[in-house]
């Protein structure tokens, strides 16, 4: 491809702020125009990155035959509608996490695409760190045998984010499930090869939000009362092969570690593997002795949010695959979907 992709951002007063050093990085990519319908915000970020093609309505800017690529970053609720616009119109699109709150969105993102014969993306960062595809590489050797068993959390406390693109279901479709499960259940079903999910029994909770004084350390600290969306959400997953999985999430729990706790472990045959220690715990069986083996450190690179925009221009350059494919996406939603229908229903949902 002799010339570089034309980007538009819509939705610029977040997590695009970490996008764009990615677009302005990639050699297959330049970023030429941005759309936000708060237009004091879109003009001020414009004028930061020296953009001067601005759009107040994201369709004028999806409509633009000059544009190639949509980038892809608002509330959850309006992922879907705008990726499928924007693949009808022949753009190649990458949106932000989670690609959209139900599988069925999902499934309607993955027709338009396969119908524009374009390319489609979620925007997963934590697959892009370093130490993580370090311990990937590693777990594709087969160090830890046949994966059978896994925990993962995310964790925060005192840290709900108190914006309307957070706490009510009509912008985001749910709590932490969608906001950072999405986080540590894609990098699990990574690490496990993506086993196909059957099952889910989940729980969900907003006990601490309404308490007296309930406070978050973001933002003013205030807590509105009419959030709509969980706190907390933990389930219990079984797969086709018979492995299963323990998922943990909250924004506001009594947890030991002061702001977020992220960890993932995962249990083989052969060894066990945590993240992000990037350690590996494995028993010889000869010696009757435990055995711990510490990965080496990487060598920082691009911050994920960056590497993850480099990595899809190069893809759709090079004609590789995508490289957070949607069907992956999927499966993340199926799980988080099944827990919350399996909270309402008070008891285990088949998803298969």
């Amino acid at each position: 491809m002799s010339n570089p992709l034309k980007v538009g951002v819509i939705g610029v007063g977040g997590i695009a702020g970490t996008h764009f050093p990615g677009w302005k990085a990639s050699p297959h990519a330049e970023l030429v125009a941005l759309a936000d319908p708060f237009e004091s915000v879109l003009q001020k970020v414009a004028k930061a990155q020296e953009i001067t093609k601005t759009y107040v309505k994201p369709e004028d800017l999806i409509a633009d035959p000059d544009i190639d690529l949509i980038d892809i970053c608002t509330p959850s609720a309006y992922h879907a509608p705008l990726a499928i616009a924007a693949l009808e119109a022949g753009k190649h699109v990458i949106c932000e996490k989670p690609l959209a709150p139900t599988p069925e969105d999902i499934s309607q993102m993955i027709a338009a695409r396969d119908k524009s014969g374009k390319y489609l993306m979620t925007a997963q960062h934590f697959r892009f760190m370093t130490d993580t595809q370090a311990l990937k590489r590693e777990i594709d050797t087969g160090i830890l045998g046949d994966v059978y068993h896994a925990r993962s959390w995310m964790l925060r406390r005192n840290l709900l984010p108190n914006r309307p693109g957070f706490i009510y279901k009509k912008n985001s479709g749910g709590g932490p499930c969608i906001d950072i499960g999405v986080h540590i259940l894609d990098l699990t079903l990574w690490m496990m090869n993506h086993p196909k999910p059957v099952a889910v029994s989940g729980i969900t909770q907003d006990k601490l939000a309404r308490m007296p004084g309930a406070f978050s350390a973001w933002g003013d600290g205030s807590i509105p009362q009419d959030m709509d969306v969980e706190e907390f959400a933990s389930a219990f997953v079984r797969f086709e092969d018979g492995q299963t999985l323990i998922l943990e999430v909250s924004w506001m729990l009594h947890h030991a570690t002061k702001g977020e706790d992220m960890q993932m472990w995962l249990y083989g045959t052969k060894s066990g593997g945590h993240w992000p220690s990037n350690q590996i715990v494995t028993s010889n069986n000869e010696t009757k002795r435990h055995q711990d083996i510490q990965l080496g450190k990487v060598s920082d690179g691009m911050e994920p949010h960056a590497a993850e925009c480099v990595a899809f221009a190069e893809a759709i350059a090079s004609g590789a695959p995508s490289p957070v494919p949607a069907e992956e996406s999927r499966d993340v939603q199926l799980i988080l979907n099944g827990l919350y229908e399996s909270a309402a229903q008070g008891k285990e949902i088949r998803i298969s």
